[in-house]
């Protein structure tokens, strides 16, 4: 099994200069992460969007979507931002036969106290057991992508 990994920006992906300065999108993080936990899968990570999930259109997920469907694994993360990332797993629900798991962070993978290397992790679990479909990993926790929502004041994601 080949695991797929679609980075297309989010905080995830994000680097910042110092406490006042704009933030750029970086390189893949989950390219980094997997190459140094010397994972034992087969993996691609391509990046394709680069923006903060609030910038996205319709149009960009409709992009994810066809290069979802348009790679031969059947197993697939994308790496998101997470204010809308449940809005992009609504539209993955269109490709049939995978498994695909969207995944992000509260805080930029390169700093210290990130979640993004345990929810990476998470995913990448989850995408090997799960049934096809559409999940959310965050928090520790898979959600059906059809019953999540982000808790803003809580800064996790919760079952509606």
């Amino acid at each position: 099994m080949k695991i797929q990994v679609i980075a297309v920006g989010g905080t995830i992906d994000k680097v910042y200069f110092d406490a006042l300065s704009d933030y750029t999108i970086g390189s893949p993080a989950a390219a980094e992460i997997l190459k140094r936990v010397k994972v034992n899968f087969d993996y691609e990570v391509s990046q394709m969007i680069s923006k903060d999930s609030l910038d996205m259109t319709d149009g960009d997920r409709l992009a994810i979507l066809a290069a979802v469907q348009g790679h031969d694994s059947n197993h697939v993360i994308i790496t998101h931002g997470t204010d809308t990332m449940v809005d992009t797993g609504q539209v993955l629900k269109q490709a049939l036969g995978k498994t695909i798991v969207i995944m992000g962070s509260m805080a930029p993978a390169i700093m210290k106290l990130t979640d993004a290397d345990f929810n990476l992790g998470v995913a990448v679990a989850a995408v090997q057991a799960l049934p096809q479909g559409v999940y959310l990993c965050m928090n520790g926790r898979i959600y059906n992508v059809d019953r999540v929502s982000k808790n803003r004041a809580e800064a996790q994601f919760q079952d509606l």
